[in-house]
């Protein structure tokens, strides 16, 4: 059984190695690891985690009610008190959950915006954000030492578990609400309420922001909202090619602007008044700006190698420190553990704000765009113009390509970084940075970034330019390179 953690979790291809056989015997590494001094070490100081509580959740993939089930469970009968969501739940509701009810860690299972065939789990650690990479690592040993010693997980009946008290039914949107409250101005929302299209893209954060904004005044017509284990079809993932359904729906007037969510409403994107995609890229500057200006926020912003210098440039203005760091929002919390971080996103659509748990959550910046928005009386569409004309003009654009065999990151940024080009196109490169790939960074602060994926044979490019005309150039020459090298 060949089980990996990566930057978020395990996640397999259901009843091929997602399977319950499988998934209870990583629950069982689970709580061999949360059980070991290592992982209370985190802890230790703190007078509200319970080292013997644990909380799942579950999205709205086929079986994931079952599964999470059964990893209750094994949870219970390893003498943990075990807090399961009563329904499907947006990732950050459970990882603030962990938080709140000052659990040692937590259990999501979800594939995130993954194909629906796929399932899987996400650890989260005592703090309401991701598990570290060494706690990770720990339930792997236990995983591997637990199958070389022939022992097997332990299993609790559910209805047993539950008349001790060991397993116990919650609903982790109240509190999670109750949080949200504090960080969304829902009295400037109310006074300036807006017509919004919420596509849930059949994910668990179905039915949440409409919620939350209840009474606010606001007209929020959701879309994809009912349960569909498949998705559609789709992958649950809010780019431009899946949000068809949210541009269909802005078009017939349903509201002026839209927001999506992904399978478990940790990733956001947007579209604007015109069915325009807004790009995290710019929900993330939007949002930076508008916390700055707006409310007089301070402190330093993270973002990952892959996220748009548009950052940068309002940083800089604002006088603000910015951090970059490897792709992952693991990497992002990190930061918001240490500091008190004013923004962190990455490109894919995860942020958090000052004040929130280290975690991506689509809820959270859905509801803080709509505050954006009624809060300048300005058009989404309008908001954008007026950003790229500040700190703009900004261009984006990643491919991913497939290669016939695994490459080696180590070689491939070595290779990288000693065949440097001193400049792309007609642009002298100033700066090159290899914390994650290797990254070209031109005079006009455009750049180019070629990142081997650690885990599957593709090569990713990404690129940032200043015109349509050098996003070409960028990717161009960063096919060239892995056309030459692969």
């Amino acid at each position: 059984m060949t089980i990996h953690f990566g930057t978020d979790g395990w996640r397999a291809v259901i009843s091929d190695t997602f399977t319950f056989h499988n998934l209870r015997n990583v629950a069982q590494a689970i709580a061999d690891a949360v059980a070991s001094d290592s992982w209370s070490n985190g802890y230790e100081s703190s007078e509200h985690v319970d080292s013997q509580k644990m909380v799942i959740g579950f999205d709205t993939r086929f079986l994931s009610d079952r599964y999470a089930t059964d990893v209750a469970r094994v949870l219970a009968a390893n003498g943990y008190t075990v807090y399961l969501a009563q329904s499907d739940a947006p990732t950050p509701a459970i990882s603030y959950a962990v938080r709140h009810l000052g659990a040692a860690a937590g259990v999501m299972i979800t594939a995130s915006h993954n194909a629906p065939r796929y399932n899987g789990v996400k650890l989260k650690a005592h703090y309401g954000g991701s598990a570290t990479t060494e706690q990770c690592r720990k339930v792997e040993i236990y995983l591997n030492d637990n199958e070389e010693r022939a022992r097997g997980p332990n299993l609790m009946d559910f209805d047993q578990a539950r008349q001790s008290g060991l397993i116990q039914r919650f609903n982790p949107i109240p509190s999670y609400g109750d949080h949200l409250r504090t960080l969304i101005n829902f009295d400037a929302i109310a006074e300036n309420p807006q017509r919004v299209v919420v596509d849930s893209m059949y994910g668990s954060g179905r039915g949440v922001i409409k919620g939350f904004l209840q009474g606010s005044g606001c007209e929020v017509q959701e879309i994809r909202g009912e349960m569909n284990p498949g998705f559609g079809g789709i992958h649950p993932e809010p780019i431009r090619k899946h949000l068809g359904a949210l541009a269909g729906a802005i078009s017939t007037h349903m509201g002026n602007f839209g927001l999506a969510t992904d399978g478990d409403a940790d990733r956001i994107g947007a579209m604007d008044e015109e069915g325009h995609f807004i790009d995290p890229h710019k929900i993330m500057a939007l949002a930076l700006k508008h916390l700055v200006e707006k409310r007089g926020w301070q402190g330093p912003i993270v973002r990952t190698v892959s996220t748009t210098r548009m950052i940068d440039r309002l940083a800089e203005k604002y006088h603000l420190p910015v951090y970059e760091t490897p792709v992952g929002f693991n990497h992002i919390a990190e930061y918001m553990l240490k500091e008190k971080v004013l923004i962190g996103g990455e490109e894919s659509g995860g942020m958090s704000i000052q004040g929130h748990i280290p975690e991506g959550d689509g809820i959270l910046m859905g509801l803080l765009l709509i505050e954006i928005v009624a809060t300048a009386q300005s058009s989404l569409a309008e908001l954008v113009d007026q950003l790229l004309k500040e700190v703009g003009p900004s261009y984006y654009q990643r491919v991913d390509l497939r290669l016939n065999h695994p490459v080696s990151k180590e070689q491939m940024t070595k290779m990288l970084l000693e065949k440097a080009p001193s400049q792309i196109g007609n642009m002298t490169v100033n700066e090159i940075r290899s914390i994650d790939g290797v990254k070209y960074i031109l005079a006009d602060d455009s750049w180019l970034l070629i990142r081997p994926s650690g885990t599957e044979p593709v090569l990713r490019i990404y690129a940032e330019g200043r015109s349509p005309e050098s996003i070409n150039t960028l990717i161009e020459f960063g096919q060239n390179i892995a056309n030459r090298t692969t």
